[in-house]
C-alpha cells in the first residue's frame, strides 16, 4: 500500500472504538421481533448471505473444541444477539448466553443445511432424550427420568443400535417440517446435504466426531465427550447437559430466532448486514463466537474480518469467543488495530461509517441497565 494507506486499518478501528474510551452510549428501545414469520426467517437467511465457499479439512458435522465448558463457566447471561459460526457448539453458547436472537454465520452452505436439519429435529422433539433419540436414530430410552444427566443419558444410548425405520421416519418428519410446514425453498443440493449429515449421525452415532473422514489423523472428541464435558469445577455445561439448556435452544428455534446465514468473516455483506439489522432494531451483539476461523483466512481477509467486527453494534461488556477461550470484544477489536497498524492489511472504503461503532445499549434488556452484564458462574 502507497504512503500512509497501511495505517488506515487501524485509523478506522480506532474511530470504531468510541466507547473504550468513554464516549456516550445511544439507549434505544430494542425492537427485535419475538418471533419470525416463516417467510421472514427465509429471507433473512437468504438476503444475508454471500456466495458459497468450500472447507476441505473435514465435513465439520461435529466440533472439535473440548475447552468450551470453561469457556463457558464465566461466560453469564447477555440477552442481545449471538453469532457464531459451525455446528452443534453454537447451541450450547446460546443456551448460556441467552440471547434474543441468534445468526449462526459459515461460509459453507452445508452448514447451513445442517442448522436447517437442526432446526427441524429441535421443533419435532418432544423434549431432550425424544432429541438425542431422532438425531442418532436410536429408540427412545423408555424409562429416563427427568433432569437425567447428560453422562447418564450418552452412557444409556451408547449399547443402542441405530434404527433404520426410526431413521426414515425421522427423515420424512424432517422434510415434511422444512417443505410443507416452514415452505423454506431448498434446493436440490441443500436436500441432499440433510441427508448426509443425517446418514452420519445414523451410522456413527453418538461416537460420531471431526475428523471422521480423516483416517490419518488423530479422532477428535466425540459428540458424547463434548456433550458430557464438564469444566473445572465439575459442572457439565454443553446444551443437552440440562432439559433447561435444551428449552431454550428449543424455543428459540420454534420462534424463528436463530437464523443460519452463508457467508464470510471476511465478506462484504453477511456479518456487515447483520449488525446493520441489530442496530435497527435498537440492541447489540452480546456474544460473537469466532472460533479459529482466522487461521483459514488470509491477512487481506483477516483484515476485513476485523473491520467487520469493528462496525458490530455492542456494548463494553460484548464477548469474542475463540476455540480456547474468550475475551472482551472490545479487546479483540483493539488488537485488530494493532495488528492492522503493523500491516496494513486492507483500506477503509468509500461506504465505511466511523459511526456505526456507537453501542446502543437496550432499555429493556435487564443485563445491560446498570451497563454492566450479569455474570453467572
Amino acid at each position: 500500500m502507497r504512503g500512509g494507506a497501511a495505517l488506515c486499518v487501524a485509523a478506522a478501528l480506532a474511530i470504531l472504538l468510541p466507547l473504550t474510551s468513554g464516549c456516550r452510549s445511544v439507549f434505544r428501545q430494542s425492537t427485535l421481533p419475538p418471533q419470525l414469520s416463516d417467510r421472514d426467517f427465509w429471507a433473512l437467511a437468504n438476503g444475508f448471505s454471500e456466495p458459497a465457499g468450500r472447507f476441505t479439512h473435514s465435513d465439520n458435522l461435529v466440533s472439535n473444541e473440548v475447552l468450551f465448558a470453561d469457556t463457558m463457566r464465566t461466560l453469564g447471561r447477555g440477552g442481545g444477539v449471538y453469532i457464531g459460526v459451525g455446528p452443534e457448539q453454537n447451541f450450547t453458547y446460546i443456551a448460556g448466553v441467552q440471547p434474543v436472537m441468534a445468526f449462526i454465520v459459515d461460509v459453507r452452505a452445508e452448514n447451513r443445511a445442517l442448522h436447517l436439519l437442526y432446526k427441524a429435529l429441535f421443533e419435532i422433539a418432544v423434549d431432550r432424550v425424544d432429541f438425542v433419540s431422532r438425531l442418532f436414530s436410536r429408540d427412545r430410552l423408555r424409562d429416563a427420568d427427568p433432569g437425567l444427566s447428560a453422562g447418564e443419558l450418552f452412557q444409556r444410548y451408547a449399547s443402542i443400535q441405530p434404527q433404520a425405520r426410526l431413521r426414515d421416519e425421522t427423515a420424512r418428519l424432517v422434510r415434511a417440517r422444512l417443505l410443507e410446514q416452514h415452505q423454506f425453498g431448498l434446493t436440490p443440493r441443500d436436500l441432499e446435504w440433510i441427508d448426509y449429515a443425517f446418514n452420519a449421525f445414523f451410522s456413527d452415532g453418538p461416537d460420531i466426531h471431526y475428523a471422521r473422514l480423516l483416517p490419518s489423523d488423530p479422532p477428535g472428541p466425540s459428540y458424547r465427550t463434548l456433550m458430557t464435558a464438564k469444566d473445572v469445577s465439575g459442572r457439565p455445561r454443553s446444551y443437552l447437559s440440562s432439559d433447561e439448556a435444551f428449552a431454550f435452544v428449543k424455543d428459540l428455534q420454534a420462534r424463528n430466532l436463530i437464523v443460519p446465514v452463508v457467508g464470510d468473516f471476511g465478506g462484504p455483506t453477511a456479518l456487515r448486514q447483520i449488525g446493520e439489522y441489530v442496530r435497527a432494531h435498537g440492541d447489540i451483539v452480546s456474544a460473537f463466537y469466532g472460533s479459529n476461523v482466522e487461521v483459514y483466512l488470509n491477512r487481506m481477509q483477516e483484515g476485513a474480518f476485523c473491520l467487520n467486527l469493528a462496525m458490530l453494534p455492542r456494548t463494553r461488556w460484548s464477548w469474542f469467543i475463540g476455540s480456547k477461550g474468550k475475551q472482551f470484544l472490545r479487546t479483540k477489536i483493539a488488537a485488530c488495530a494493532g495488528a492492522g497498524s503493523n500491516r496494513g492489511r486492507t483500506e477503509v472504503g468509500p461506504g465505511s461509517d466511523p459511526q456505526r461503532g456507537f453501542f446502543p445499549t437496550p432499555r429493556n434488556n435487564p443485563h445491560f441497565q446498570t451497563g454492566q452484564v450479569q455474570n453467572q458462574a
